[in-house]
């Protein structure tokens, strides 16, 4: 049976992420999750206090750019890969709300989506991947045999959102939550170089009242039948 490529794109905390991994394992093919690639950059620009007020030194990042190494690796106790950064496993860190709160203001500076892109294009060359992110199915692989846009709205993916960061022990409130998810979706359909958009041939997928289960019995159930006819 032919490996394909599988694109995963759409709105912050509809859990892409979520039913990539599960799709990927499903499936046996690869998986990579972009958003934590651009989380890894912003968690290193935040250590080296490159953002302040809500403003990121551009310059100051751009100029270390070559220094920042991102793989992953996997993890036998859940059978996921951890992100690495320069060698240190920052899988958890970069889930923090501090990240999440600049993470879009990182991912629109052109410099850095071009050195991501290109190392995403590279893990894509040998199929057999699932990779979820903003731009995969417009930008990193237009020509995938399958891509999945997915949304929510608003409120419930801040729900979702709240709901996680609580669990983690996080002192947050919902509207501070909301107000992130309502600006991230702003930075990352407005922004000049490669905006959230849904590719023309991208099957859309509204969860804002699936389940997790009937999500993934969806797009595996997709993925199965875009494979056999491939």
């Amino acid at each position: 049976m032919k490996s394909i490529v599988i694109a995963i794109d759409g709105h912050s905390s509809t859990g892409k992420s979520t039913v990539a991994k599960k799709l990927a394992k499903a499936l046996e093919y690869k998986y990579v999750d972009t958003g934590a690639m651009y989380r890894a950059v912003t968690l290193f620009a935040l250590r080296n206090q490159w953002i302040k007020a809500g403003e990121v030194k551009v310059n100051s990042l751009i100029n270390q750019l070559p220094s920042i190494k991102i793989n992953f690796e996997y993890n036998g106790s859940d059978g996921t890969n951890d992100v690495f950064l320069n060698g240190e496993n920052v899988e958890t860190e970069i889930r923090a709300m501090q990240v999440s709160e600049h993470v879009s203001s990182v991912a629109k500076i052109d410099e850095v989506r071009q050195k991501l892109v290109q190392i995403q294009k590279q893990l894509g060359e040998e199929k057999g991947i699932v990779m979820d992110g903003r731009d995969i199915g417009s930008v990193v692989f237009p020509k995938a045999e399958l891509k999945i846009f997915m949304t929510a709205s608003a409120d419930i993916r801040a729900q979702r959102r709240y709901n996680e960061l609580k669990e983690k022990g996080e002192d947050i409130n919902f509207e501070e939550v909301l107000k992130n998810v309502q600006h991230r979706d702003n930075i990352d359909s407005n922004r000049k170089n490669s905006p959230l958009i849904q590719a023309d041939d991208a099957i859309k997928i509204d969860n804002s009242h699936m389940s997790q289960e009937e999500q993934f019995e969806k797009i595996l159930n997709l993925a199965i039948e875009r494979i056999k006819s491939t």
